[in-house]
């Protein structure tokens, strides 16, 4: 595992989501090489989708940026050490936007 204590940059989750997901970060960093980013991310995200059920989405790495849509209090962004942790359940298109797409392909027809 890596050196240090989890920094938590920005997070909605409730506390307990949080300790969950600090913990599978921990127990990947026991079970993963630090420069197996992949296979860290597979393990977090796969543990999630058990627990809290399907559409999570986990970037591990060094140096990385992102934009997401997620569900309300479905995120987290930590680090540990230099190692950086996105955690998050995707979030479909809002219904509004939906609709304009709809009408869209209705045109089009």
């Amino acid at each position: 595992m890596l050196e240090g204590k989890a920094v938590i940059g920005e997070t909605d989750m409730l506390q307990t989501m949080q300790q969950d997901a600090l913990d599978l970060a921990a127990k990947a960093l026991d079970i993963f090489d630090v420069t197996d980013a992949t296979e860290i991310a597979r393990f977090i995200k796969k543990e999630f989708d058990k627990a809290y059920g399907p559409g999570w989405q986990c970037i591990v790495g060094t140096d990385f940026g992102s934009f997401v849509t997620h569900c309300s209090g479905c995120f987290i962004y930590f680090s540990i050490g230099s190692l950086a942790i996105l955690l998050f359940r995707g979030s479909a298109v809002p219904e509004a936007e939906a609709n304009q797409f709809a009408a869209l392909e209705t045109v089009k027809a």
